[in-house]
């Protein structure tokens, strides 16, 4: 029996709650689409960190299958440092592996947190490679092949062993017991046949995007069959599209700019513009906005703040914004060439945090403006975030807001990441869901309790993201 991830959410929800229930997740090939063991290996090549010697003996290891390939794997580990190790982990998560995480997978982890159920990533991979995700997820615990190190330096050795096949499911048994974990009422999640005994072990077991053979275990056993869709993938449309939309997007910004030199009105040029490189270049993308709150957008003049994603959520905004408002950017963004028509277009106050004079007198002109009544747009995070998770909000467009006098008005994007992700230049086409949040007044703000009123606009977002709106 095939199901869907709407159905499994559904039926977590009417789950029994509580922590004794717990959810366990395979890493490879359920919460992430491919291994990210091969993201290491091929930036270890890249790196020159893998000789010849070491690639032959993994290479020959295949041979013997994953077990054998997972041995050598840690073999090869030994005399690197802990830290060296934890630091590669972390930054392949963010360039390479945060963009191969399955949406609806993110939306099963919530479904289990709302429950109050245990959340367990378990695998055979190690740490490094668990740790990232589960942190973004927000799932607690893992059970994972644990890597030996004396004085903060690798064996090569591991002290749990190789956590594959009866390993993992004794591991995820002995887990249970430490933790009062009933596991006939507990959730297991994987893809491939080397985990039938972890499946077997619980008692809502669900082949998740299964492999040939896991497949048809499943089908002997009776087990329902989960299928989510995989991270979005450029094919051609998204490649011409892309195309497309950047000249869409220039052509309007020009447009825009000779409107305004012919007409002597350069704000006029500047709105014109906006809009029109906006709408063209969603078009050529092939992307649809989907707005929820819309009547929000025209407070103004206000500081907008909204959460960042990807290249695609300049479009997006500007085609939700349009009229009489310019960004805050940092100084660096100058030097990109994609800002260069925009940057012409929108004059946006740069901003030069390495010199905290030039930073304050940038941002009382960011107040001059909005008190001219000319909005402001800030992505309080500073920079894209690899996954929706939110960053840590700065405290920049709220102390801007504050001090003109301005309400700020929370744009919530909720999938701009999966269209176009953080590293790619290229947009998949699709809808882009949107909650513009009722403004946040400013008046009677002091600096004093400034941290807590972030605190709580930022979990406006965390909200809204958590359980989307359908209307504002």
């Amino acid at each position: 029996m095939n199901v869907t991830a709407a159905d499994v959410t559904s039926a977590v929800r009417d789950a029994p709650p509580g922590p004794e229930v717990a959810a366990f997740f395979d890493l490879d090939g359920t919460l992430v689409h491919g291994y990210t063991a091969g993201h290491i290996y091929l930036d270890q090549i890249r790196q020159g960190e893998v000789g010849p010697l070491e690639f032959a003996r993994i290479t020959a290891a295949a041979g013997d299958g994953p077990q054998a390939v997972g041995r050598a794997s840690l073999a090869a580990l030994r005399g690197r440092t802990t830290e060296a190790v934890t630091e590669i982990g972390e930054r392949l998560f963010v360039e390479k592996i945060a963009g191969t995480l399955r949406p609806e997978a993110r939306d099963l982890v919530r479904a289990h947190q709302r429950r109050g159920h245990t959340l367990v990533i378990a695998s055979s991979a190690t740490r490094m490679q668990a740790e990232p995700v589960a942190r973004d997820l927000g799932i607690p615990h893992i059970v994972c092949t644990e890597l030996e190190e004396e004085d903060g330096v690798l064996t090569g050795r591991s002290p749990t062993g190789l956590l594959w096949g009866q390993a993992k499911a004794d591991a995820v048994r002995a887990f249970a017991r430490a933790n009062r974990i009933d596991l006939r009422r507990s959730y297991g999640y994987a893809d491939g046949p080397e985990d039938i005994a972890f499946l077997t072990a619980v008692g809502r077991p669900y082949p998740l995007n299964p492999q040939p053979a896991l497949r048809r275990a499943a089908e002997d056993l009776g087990w329902p069959v989960l299928a989510l869709r995989e991270p979005r993938s450029p094919g051609l449309r998204s490649y011409v599209g892309t195309l497309g939309a950047l000249i869409g997007a220039n052509v309007g910004l020009t447009t825009g700019m000779t409107l305004g030199w012919l007409t002597g009105d350069h704000r006029l040029g500047v709105n014109a513009g906006t809009g029109l490189a906006a709408d063209l270049g969603l078009a050529f993308a092939g992307v649809r906005l989907q707005v929820v709150g819309e009547r929000n957008l025209e407070t103004r003049p206000a500081v907008f703040i909204a959460n960042h994603q990807s290249t695609l959520d300049a479009l997006v905004l500007g085609a939700l914004l349009r009229h009489d408002f310019t960004a805050v950017a940092k100084k660096e963004a100058r030097l990109d060439p994609r800002m260069i028509v925009i940057g012409a277009a929108l004059d946006p106050v740069w901003i030069d945090r390495s010199d905290l004079t030039r930073a304050k007198a940038s941002l009382d002109e960011v107040v001059r403006r909005l008190r001219d009544g000319v909005s402001i747009l800030i992505l309080p995070e500073g920079t894209r975030m690899p996954t929706p998770r939110l960053g840590r909000f700065k405290k920049g467009a709220f102390h801007i807001a504050r001090q003109a006098g301005v309400p700020i008005v929370p744009i919530v994007l909720r999938n701009t990441g999966e269209l176009a992700w953080r590293r790619s230049l290229i947009v998949n086409p699709g809808t882009v869901d949107v909650a513009v949040l009722d403004p946040v007044p400013t008046s009677g703000w002091t600096a004093g309790p400034l941290d807590e009123r972030i605190a709580e606009v930022r979990q406006r977002f965390v909200d809204t993201l958590d359980q989307w709106p359908t209307s504002l």
